[in-house]
């Protein structure tokens, strides 16, 4: 029923403009039913193993490292988790193989399948190499209880900064690379870690010191493509 719910709006929006500004029928309206049901069927189990799984198993982690007391093998775990997370991601890997394609026929790289794949490679490496980086910087942050916004506001000037050098083209996908890395995977867990790691550390209120990872998340990436736009 709450997977109902969430679906009911955009069933409402597409049906309205269909049938009442386009006034035409639906085409392979029984394909699109059956396709709304695969949809429901997929948000209600989705959401479900996040509940059954993603979460604990985040939070239990989290509870692990910070009573096993080892700085290293917390933060290794943070990058590792970012990096691997994000590097799954479906999102970024549809994103990134669109940018490839778009690079070569615009003659920025190569217009042959090696050259593609390797651009969009190294776009989606540079991506989980940054979302590494932030999720370890995050949960420094919440050892140290550091104001978030301070790290924010100083990341955002890091984007208008490079912003300014970085190619053209590469700038519109820098920017999209942010948004995307905080998609299906990543931010169930991320979330779970940043949230068990605050409950677990005398004086941190998880509230405010267990949410702000993904906002790392999202920022990091855009330094991170358009430095690598630059270097290529």
């Amino acid at each position: 029923m709450s997977s109902s719910r969430d679906l009911l709006p955009i069933i409402l929006v597409v049906s309205f403009f269909q049938l009442f500004v386009l006034q035409q029928p639906f085409p392979n309206l029984g394909t699109i039913i059956t396709g709304f049901l695969f949809v429901l069927i997929g948000m209600t189990l989705f959401i479900r193993g996040l509940e059954m799984g993603l979460f604990p198993v985040g939070e239990s982690m989290a509870y692990a490292f910070a009573r096993k007391g080892s700085l290293f093998w917390l933060l290794l775990f943070a990058f590792l988790l970012g990096f691997g997370t994000t590097i799954a991601e479906p999102a970024l890997i549809a994103v990134a193989d669109e940018a490839a394609t778009v690079a070569a026929n615009g003659g920025m790289i190569a217009a042959d399948e090696a050259a593609r794949k390797k651009y969009a490679y190294g776009l989606r490496l540079t991506v989980a190499i940054s979302v590494g980086f932030a999720i370890l910087v995050g949960v420094i942050r919440i050892l140290k209880g550091w104001p978030i916004h301070y790290l924010i506001t100083a990341g955002y000037i890091g984007v208008v900064i490079m912003t300014a050098f970085a190619p053209d083209e590469i700038i519109g996908i820098a920017y999209d690379s942010g948004g995307v890395t905080t998609s299906t995977i990543t931010v169930p867990l991320v979330t779970a870690l940043g949230v068990g790691l605050a409950s677990s550390i005398s004086g941190r209120n998880p509230m405010i010191d267990g949410f702000g990872l993904i906002a790392f998340a999202s920022l990091t990436p855009m330094i991170f493509v358009m430095g690598y736009g630059m270097i290529i």
